[in-house]
């Protein structure tokens, strides 16, 4: 009898050949990524810190040069170019060796980059070639992600580097307009190191070298990304089969119904995002009356939102649950209409937090989504590609219209009005298709309903 008992206790602590103690440090093992995620996402915070601290230079730079008004946003379409041209290339060269050579090639040419500003070169040109570096690293930075962490933690990864980014964008903006602002930039041309010439005599030149320590910073801790172990296609030398291996991942993501939705969303909200950046710092001079060192920091208000929406959204949101969310960009976009009744800045801190938050939150989730379908249906580096070849198309499309909006002087309210509703008229289409797509054919019952989110 007392064998039966033990023998009885002893099944019911073990499940499927493991004991319960087991079991229970193998599920908690499941949700946890090892430290070298961390690392990753230490070199993506102060790459993406650098990126955006050089933008306020930059500005600040064609300003100097007395460069026409409608220049500033010509900086984010020099940037992003590379994007567009090179994408049949930066998916396949990124998945032809380790991300984490990848990632520490790309930082040293934005370093080049960052010193063609240093020595003279025209602001557009020397950021266009940090965008170069930019769209080799980005393939890296999020590819490795689908390397490197199962399906399920998709979403909360997004939301660490998707955070951290916004969490770079916030702090990018404040240390260029911290730099510029005439009384801090003159105590720190003050200091001299004992012995050495710097050769860093002006506000642009020193706040170029405060950015080219911050890539420094980046490039180091890609020298500590972990090897996935995941095997490497030898890149393809012959270019026309490149472009013919992306037009193929190109139509592939935008024929899959979730790959199509998903992609949709990414490629409108980061027009979007990337326009919404010099709409605040017009609107700001305009209805708030604040100069570029100040305005400059709303871009960080909205970045604020944008980190919470994020955090919120690796919190709550599921791969299943993430098209749930699409009717937030609708809401975003309206929201953004209320910016041409406000001439406070206590009134547009908490409303441009609003925008970044709904932002934050419907991004994240979309974007988990488009990676794990690029994944799956053609590898890490060429999803990638694709993605950033159709989000990097709509910024330079819609930047491009902004230029033209402000090279004829149309109105900033009327640019606001026009952009909300834009991008409420096309949240609210994608919605249409995915709806049309889910009576075709229930996919989403598919995915991934993991509740757990702790890193």
């Amino acid at each position: 009898m007392h064998n039966s008992q033990g023998s009885a206790s002893l099944a019911s602590r073990v499940i499927r050949g493991i004991t319960l103690d087991q079991s229970n440090i193998r599920d908690k093992k499941r949700f946890q990524v090892p430290f070298g995620f961390y690392i990753i996402m230490a070199a993506q915070f102060f790459s993406a810190l650098a990126d955006n601290a050089l933008l306020i230079a930059a500005i600040a730079a064609l300003r100097e040069m007395h460069a026409p008004a409608e220049y500033e946003p010509l900086l984010k379409t020099f940037f992003t170019v590379s994007y567009v041209v090179l994408a049949a290339f930066v998916g396949a060269f990124a998945d032809s060796m380790p991300k984490w050579r990848v990632m520490f090639i790309s930082n040293l040419i934005k370093i080049v980059g960052c010193s063609m500003m240093f020595f003279g070169a025209n602001p557009l040109l020397a950021y266009g070639v940090v965008g170069l570096g930019a769209a080799a690293y980005s393939p890296a930075k999020y590819g490795i992600l689908t390397e490197f962490l199962p399906h399920r933690l998709l979403v909360v990864a997004n939301g660490w580097i998707e955070g951290l980014t916004v969490g770079a964008i916030i702090l990018g903006v404040v240390i260029g307009g911290t730099l510029i602002k005439p009384d801090i930039a003159m105590t720190l041309l003050a200091f001299d190191f004992p012995l050495i010439d710097t050769g860093v005599n002006t506000v642009g030149e020193m706040a170029i070298s405060v950015v080219a320590v911050l890539y420094i910073l980046a490039a180091i801790f890609n020298l500590y990304v972990p090897d996935t172990g995941v095997d490497h296609k030898p890149l393809k030398k012959n270019p026309f089969y490149l472009v013919h291996e992306f037009g193929h991942c190109l139509s592939l993501l935008w024929r899959d119904r979730l790959g199509q939705i998903s992609l949709a969303v990414t490629t409108l909200f980061w027009g979007a995002a990337s326009t919404l950046q010099f709409i605040v710092i017009k609107w700001s001079e305009v209805a708030l009356h604040l100069d570029l060192s100040k305005s400059s920091m709303l871009q960080g208000v909205v970045a604020v939102g944008v980190a919470s929406g994020a955090v919120f959204a690796a919190k709550f949101i599921t791969l299943r649950k993430s098209v749930r969310v699409i009717p937030l960009g609708i809401a975003m976009g309206l929201i953004v209409l209320i910016m041409n009744f406000v001439g406070s800045i206590w009134l547009a801190v908490p409303l441009l937090i609003l925008i970044g938050g709904l932002s934050g939150f419907f991004v994240v989730p979309m974007n988990a989504l488009l990676q794990h379908r690029g994944h799956i249906l053609m590898g890490a580096g060429h999803s990638i590609a694709v993605q950033n070849f159709n989000e990097n198309l709509s910024i330079l499309m819609m930047t491009g219209i902004y230029y033209l909006m402000i090279k004829i002087d149309m109105s900033i309210y009327w640019v606001v009005t026009l952009f909300g509703l834009f991008v409420s008229g096309i949240m609210y289409l994608i919605r249409q298709r995915h709806i049309a797509n889910q009576l075709a054919q229930d996919d989403v019952q598919h995915l991934d309903d993991s509740s757990n989110h702790c890193l």
